[in-house]
């Protein structure tokens, strides 16, 4: 790697080789970018993953449901790793950590309570990319729902009150700051609207054949995910920096 390339990788993730048994990784703008593109790119490598690995063509009912393929480790990986960052995430005030934690916490409980299985038989030849069956369990299915559902609110939270904040007023605010704030505010938008559909569909006012027929609950998902990255990718100061 040339000296231009590698300066440029130095600054977009903040490491500065000048401070001495300093971890980089604990610079805020770093995290946020690092969480930002582990979000967004969560749901494209299950989807190509288990493409090249079984020749699936289609995604499955739910991002989740990825726990009980090969490239589950993928989904666990990425997943915690996320939840880790969330958990040493500091912000600039209390409430920052405190939502991030909660954010982070709420992660690990969707990767150690998965949802329900793919299928009941091992071994099932219409399903050949599932390769694990847990026992069934109201409990941990339920908890998982619960679980992925307050994580999103807490980043919703995040992304539409407090990334939005500012010292200055908003008169005195920059254009790029305000851009930004639009950007804040839509993906928090979108990330609540995805889990109203969701719960939507969980109360049956949405028809069950259309989520199945139109893989709703992963498109939703989905979308909730991209928005929760590409909020933080902006918060990491990657685009629209002033």
């Amino acid at each position: 790697m040339n000296k231009s390339k590698q300066s440029n990788l130095n600054t977009f993730l903040k490491v500065d080789y000048k401070e001495d048994n300093s971890i980089w990784l604990t610079n805020s703008l770093t995290l946020r970018k690092i969480i930002g593109v582990l979000g967004m790119a969560m749901p494209l490598l299950l989807f190509i993953f288990l493409y090249l690995d079984n020749g699936l063509q289609h995604p499955l009912e739910s991002v989740s449901h990825y726990y009980y393929t090969r490239v589950s480790g993928i989904f666990v990986i990425i997943l915690s790793l996320l939840a880790f960052f969330l958990i040493v995430y500091k912000g600039k005030e209390p409430i920052d950590f405190y939502i991030s934690l909660f954010a982070g916490i709420f992660a690990l409980l969707v990767v150690l309570f998965p949802t329900n299985n793919i299928t009941e038989i091992c071994g099932d030849t219409t399903k050949k990319y599932a390769v694990t069956i847990l026992p069934n369990s109201d409990f941990r299915v339920y908890f998982h729902y619960t679980s992925a559902a307050l994580f999103f609110l807490c980043l919703s939270y995040m992304s539409f009150f407090l990334f939005t904040k500012s010292d200055q007023s908003p008169s005195e605010r920059g254009t790029n700051k305000i851009i930004r704030n639009r950007i804040y505010r839509t993906c928090g938008v979108l990330m609540l609207l995805a889990l109203l559909t969701l719960f939507a569909g969980s109360l049956k006012i949405i028809h069950p054949s259309y989520f199945k027929t139109f893989s709703l609950t992963f498109w939703m998902e989905t979308l909730a995910i991209e928005s929760f990255g590409f909020a933080w990718l902006v918060k990491g100061e990657t685009l629209f920096k002033d």
